[in-house]
């Protein structure tokens, strides 16, 4: 009776070699340390305030500011595709949340944003949208291709046609985020390609191919597990006061 019993037990304990090997949905997903996540946020940012004040304070005369400035979009767009990406991120309400923040300060950012281009500008100052607006509109699309069904994926086709004409780094911008997105679902060669090639037509709106360096920095940051304090909000305050404070600066200076 007991050789009978362990026989049966040895037997229950073997798993197929197939499950063993099959990934779950959790391991295909790219991962990257929170801290990690925060660092490149801020480094990027950091970056978007200098390329800012050149364009704004210097009409980008300032050598080497224009070209570095180039990853930020790409590092921006990678970290809310991180997000995006989550597990938890639908099912928490954390996209919810990451679209009322984008818009509620993309609008918030607006006026400042549309004086200071006036101020560069003859005429529509107030196109494209601020970047802002172009996380925004990358939420909205992946929440609509997430959710499914014919009407929402006829919907997400039609906004990134028509909202891609009206904010900032365009199509390309969105595509680029879109991109990252797939690529932190499943790392593989063929995401990480066309990651890859939708950051690089970004060439089309910088006329340069600096988004590119983006792609190596956020992978090789991705290894490292760093610590940062993530703030709530302060991200998204910094976009309007930074353009608010260049403003004041302008109409000191000028």
């Amino acid at each position: 009776m007991t050789s009978v019993v362990a026989t049966h037990a040895k037997r229950a304990s073997v798993v197929p070699v197939h499950a063993l090997s099959r990934p779950t949905a959790t391991e295909q997903r790219l991962v990257v340390a929170d801290g990690t996540l925060e660092t490149l946020k801020w480094a990027a940012a950091v970056l978007m305030v200098v390329d800012h004040t050149n364009k704004f304070l210097y009409t980008e005369h300032l050598p080497g500011v224009f070209q570095i400035g180039r990853i930020v979009m790409p590092i921006f767009a990678f970290v809310l595709a991180y997000n995006l990406a989550r597990p938890n991120a639908r099912t928490s309400g954390a996209r919810e949340r990451m679209i009322f923040r984008l818009a509620l300060w993309g609008l918030i950012a607006a006026p400042f944003g549309i004086i200071l281009n006036g101020m560069m500008v003859s005429a529509n100052a107030w196109w494209p949208f601020n970047i802002l607006f172009t996380l925004l509109l990358i939420a909205v699309l992946v929440d609509l291709i997430e959710k499914g069904g014919w009407a929402r994926r006829t919907t997400a086709v039609v906004l990134f046609l028509l909202g891609g004409a009206l904010v900032e780094f365009l199509w390309f911008g969105v595509a680029c985020g879109l991109g990252a997105w797939g690529y932190c679902r499943k790392p593989t060669a063929l995401r990480l390609s066309a990651w890859t090639l939708a950051t690089l037509s970004l060439s089309v709106v910088n006329q340069n191919a600096w988004a590119l360096a983006a792609i190596p920095l956020v992978l090789g940051a991705s290894q490292l597990t760093l610590r940062a304090p993530r703030i709530k909000w302060a991200f998204y305050a910094l976009y309007p006061f930074h353009l608010m404070v260049l403003l004041l600066i302008t109409r000191v200076l000028y």
